[in-house]
């Protein structure tokens, strides 16, 4: 079983218009709501591709029973946490000439909230994985990744960390078996520009010598770049296509990972499904089903 945490998810109002004209009324051309948060991305790419995942996390009020009734319904495990005050963030994506986004804060995490988490998670069992994906919850110590991925590291359990700065930065002694970070990402965490393939490869070995066992790098629509527990490089470009989505796709590209790790234990394979899954994503309209994938790894 592969467990994802998603601490803050959100609704997804994504809606199309021809054109955003600011300060003005704008009519949608097509709405569609979505279940939303990063560790929810995965487990939905995940379970497309048949693997078993159960979503675990925190929601809140009527916005919160609504993520977890979305979730269900795909068929998804889910088992969110009730807070008892605030409600689940809306996130509003805006679908126009371009893409612009405005997400909610969602409910206030507490002390004691975390510890029911942290419970939660003595379920898990030699074999199962965990996914730790997105920023933590409001006003959350930078410290909290890495406490969780070394409780994981004393059992045994892989830990996936795709975070960005501290979060990140403080999980890695964890020895977290994969880390995903874009380029900017890298570039933030190490404080230098990397504008070379080797430099990337640099910067990725990097990580590794302070703990990360595999380490990730999206490269957008220039592909990833992986540099392996065993300190070898993979470079793969990306499927062409045409990018309708920018939403999901690291998460699909983490999850195609994950999937194409477990068959069959290569490193190669499972930088090609995680090229696939994410670009299949961002050439749907929403997080890619299975037959999509499946396509762009037989032909890519």
């Amino acid at each position: 079983m592969i467990y994802t945490v998603t601490f803050n998810p959100s609704l997804d109002y994504v809606v199309t218009l021809p054109k955003l004209e600011v300060g003005a009324i704008n009519r949608t051309k097509g709405e569609e709501i979505f279940p939303g948060g990063k560790g929810i991305n995965v487990s939905w790419v995940l379970r497309n591709l048949g693997i078993p995942t159960r979503i675990l996390g925190f929601k809140a009020g009527f916005t919160g029973e609504e993520i977890q009734r979305l979730v269900e319904a795909r068929g998804m495990d889910c088992d969110l946490l009730p807070v008892e005050q605030g409600f689940s963030r809306i996130n509003v994506k805006v679908r126009a000439q371009e893409e612009t986004a405005v997400n909610g804060q969602g409910p206030k995490i507490g002390e004691a909230d975390l510890a029911r988490l942290l419970k939660q998670l003595e379920a898990l069992q030699p074999g199962d994985m965990l996914v730790l994906s997105g920023s933590g919850p409001s006003g959350c110590a930078p410290t909290l990744y890495g406490q969780i991925a070394h409780l994981m590291q004393q059992r045994d359990i892989p830990c996936v960390v795709d975070a960005t700065g501290k979060l990140l930065e403080n999980a890695l002694d964890a020895g977290p078996f994969l880390v995903k970070p874009n380029k900017e990402e890298l570039e933030d965490l190490l404080g230098r520009s990397l504008p070379t393939e080797a430099a990337l490869i640099d910067g990725a070995r990097e990580l590794r010598k302070r703990g990360a066992r595999n380490v990730l790098i999206s490269l957008g629509g220039d592909g990833a770049l992986l540099v392996d527990d065993l300190d070898v490089a993979h470079r793969h470009t990306a499927p062409e296509g045409h990018m309708v989505n920018t939403v999901g796709a690291g998460d699909s590209m983490v999850a195609g990972f994950l999937a194409g790790y477990l068959k069959n234990r290569d490193y190669a394979e499972a930088l090609h499904w995680g090229i696939c899954a994410g670009s299949a994503t961002a050439f749907s309209m929403h997080l890619a089903e299975k037959e999509a994938i499946e396509k762009l790894v037989k032909g890519n």
